[in-house]
């Protein structure tokens, strides 16, 4: 699992982003991790995908979360 905090990945709803170190459950099959919507920061939730999944991520860049 290669996502990382600051990540941010768009589903049909908005724009998340990653606040919580993703982990895995049901023997590696499922990938969970906590996310907040963009913009919105008391708006929070824990997405959950089948491991095979592939989903969009944009990662920014290690100067810009550094600030």
């Amino acid at each position: 699992m290669e996502l990382q905090i600051g990540d941010r990945l768009s589903d049909e709803t908005e724009e998340w982003e990653v606040i919580g170190q993703p982990y895995t459950t049901a023997g590696g099959k499922n990938a969970r991790v906590r996310v907040q919507r963009v913009g919105e920061p008391a708006v929070t939730a824990i997405r959950t995908w089948s491991a095979h999944e592939r989903i969009t991520v944009k990662r920014a860049a290690a100067e810009d979360r550094n600030q």
